[in-house]
């Protein structure tokens, strides 16, 4: 009797272990297998033209890359056109979105003399591309209040509310990779 319970048990085992022992092992997925920016829009951009300003513009997108998921900024590869065009000039920093997460950004070196914070404007600058209003006047705690909230001002991350409006501007988006409209393409001073 216990030779038969011995011997059934084994069976037992054994037929459980063949599926094991049969087949490639594969491993199980992860909770996460697609990251955030595995689904999020890519825009790249050309810094090349932001002379003394490239270092504070690469920080500005690395800033909205930590602050959202449905859209990333690259830079553009040599030889690629490049979504967003930065370049440095003598005015004030503005924004000239042609389209939701296309256009060209000015850092502006006026505004750089008086004493604002380079990451600021650069991050300020590319939330008007990824369709963000200027909100002025503003607190400093709100990246899209500007020049308004003074020189001393140097947050360059955006607020809940404004990573909230890109998260909204670029969902459609980030899973077709179909162009959403801007909500207005129209020059936007600093």
């Amino acid at each position: 009797m216990h030779v038969r319970t011995l011997t059934g048990g084994l069976a037992a085992v054994l037929v459980m272990s063949f599926p094991l022992l049969g087949g490639q092992a594969v491993a199980a997925p992860s909770g996460d297998t697609a990251g955030p920016s595995a689904a999020a829009r890519v825009l790249t951009y050309d810094a090349t033209g932001a002379a003394e300003f490239r270092s504070a513009v690469d920080r500005g997108a690395a800033i909205w890359n930590e602050s959202v998921d449905t859209v990333e900024l690259r830079p553009a590869a040599s030889g690629q056109r490049a979504d967003i065009r930065v370049l440095a000039d003598s005015g004030w920093p503005r924004a000239l979105p042609t389209s939701l997460g296309k256009g060209t950004v000015y850092i502006g070196r006026q505004a750089v003399n008086q004493g604002y914070n380079t990451v600021r404007i650069s991050s300020h600058e590319l939330g008007h591309i990824l369709g963000l209003p200027d909100r002025k006047p503003g607190p400093c705690s709100s990246l899209m209040s500007g020049s308004s909230a003074g020189t001393s001002c140097t947050n360059p991350y955006p607020n809940a509310a404004e990573r909230e409006e890109v998260e909204g501007n670029f969902a459609g988006a980030a899973s077709t990779g179909t162009p959403v409209p801007a909500p207005r393409a129209v020059p936007v001073p600093g």
